[in-house]
């Protein structure tokens, strides 16, 4: 009996370690979300580390995800209080609708809440022609700002994302930069977490009343904030989210994505539960320097912030790249404001770079002086003077 006892004592054991085994595995295996988009990008919203892809920097044809970067020229554009005639050639565009009317006049704030909510394609050309003065010169200013942000596999043909042109195209890398880039402008970041939108409607007895058509920020998830939907038959469906949570913003992208909604709220999930913000480098003083001329008197001008696991923290590493000091820094006046660099490397892949400045101290005279003008100013407020 105790023979028996102890096998299976000997097998509980075995099973318990075999399932806890199991259970430590499958969830790592489980921990990288599982999409059904044909491409696909998580991004930190903040330091643009991507934190899980899928086939992110080929290109595709992105539909109306298009607009974002039409609503980013639009509030750019210092124009959003000014009225704007609609075009014949506006109130013809096929496709998704706010049935604008030729020679209708609305401001082009509303036109973007028209364009960002209810993915008009008509506010698209009516904002281009207002914007780049011709879809022609707006489109050139579309390539010109994706030049600009980084958008290294991307080439824009109309403003609105349709089928239209053979050679408008993104990639997902590319629209979560394009989405980070926006979501820096407080306008932008407005307009795309809006759930209703109200705009005059001179022609009519009514307002224009329109809904977001982005159901992650009006029921699905509620950490959204934004986004942009789109589909075309040749694009099929195409979605930028993003969303924030406990000061973590992240930006997910997916392109001919059958089930995106909850590609969407799965790698969000995914985000938020396995990456933190943590600070790797704090602005002012480095103290971690042990060069005799540098010590105490170098430092950075920001913080440097990483999304980082929890098992990342070790894989971090600060390289100071300085200028070897010079004879002629004896004077101090010849000590240049910028003597080196520190640079972020993540399991030696570098993330981030920064200036490293040198700290002038300050002459006794300069001192002198600043104290003078205190004492002088605080003379004058009590009315006291040279001359009693």
């Amino acid at each position: 009996m105790s023979v028996y006892r102890k096998k299976m004592k000997l097998y509980i054991y075995y099973m318990l370690v075999f399932t806890l085994l199991f259970v430590l595995v499958s969830k790592e295996v489980q921990a990288a979300p599982s999409v059904s988009a044909q491409r696909a990008i998580l991004m930190d919203g903040e330091t643009g580390r991507v934190l899980f892809e899928k086939d992110a920097h080929s290109t595709s044809r992105i539909a109306s995800i298009t607009k974002i970067m039409t609503a980013v020229l639009a509030i750019e554009s210092g124009k959003m209080d000014e009225k704007v005639t609609v075009s014949p050639n506006a109130e013809g565009t096929e496709g998704s609708s706010l049935y604008l009317k030729a020679g209708e006049k609305i401001k082009l704030e509303d036109l973007v809440y028209g364009l960002m909510l209810r993915s008009g394609n008509d506010s698209a050309v009516a904002i281009a022609e207002a914007v780049g003065g011709s879809l022609e010169g707006f489109v050139h200013l579309m390539n010109q700002k994706a030049a600009e942000i980084g958008m290294k596999n991307s080439h824009f043909s109309n403003p609105h994302g349709l089928d239209d042109h053979e050679d408008h195209y993104s990639t997902a890398y590319d629209m979560a930069l394009l989405t980070k880039y926006a979501m820096e402008n407080e306008h932008y970041k407005k307009i795309s977490g809006t759930k209703v939108h109200t705009a005059p409607n001179p022609e009519e007895k009514w307002d224009r009343k329109w809904k977001n058509k982005n159901r992650m920020v009006t029921e699905l998830y509620k950490h959204s904030t934004g986004g942009k939907t789109g589909y075309t038959k040749r694009a099929k469906r195409t979605l930028v989210s993003t969303a924030s949570k406990d000061g973590e913003n992240l930006i997910a992208v997916t392109l001919n994505a059958p089930d995106d909604w909850n590609d969407h709220i799965g790698m969000f999930e995914y985000g938020f539960e396995q990456f933190d913000y943590k600070t790797v480098l704090e602005d002012g003083i480095i103290k971690k320097f042990d060069d005799e001329f540098y010590k105490g008197r170098i430092y950075v001008k920001r913080d440097v912030i990483m999304s980082l696991k929890d098992e990342e923290d070790q894989l971090v590493r600060i390289e100071y790249k300085m200028i070897k000091p010079q004879q002629e820094w004896r004077n101090k006046e010849k000590i240049p404001d910028v003597v080196g660099k520190a640079v972020i490397y993540l399991d030696d892949k570098e993330v981030d770079s920064l200036p490293v400045f040198f700290k002038s101290e300050k002459e006794p005279q300069e001192e002198k002086s600043w104290w003078k003008f205190w004492a002088y100013s605080f003379e004058a407020f009590l009315g006291v003077s040279q001359h009693g």
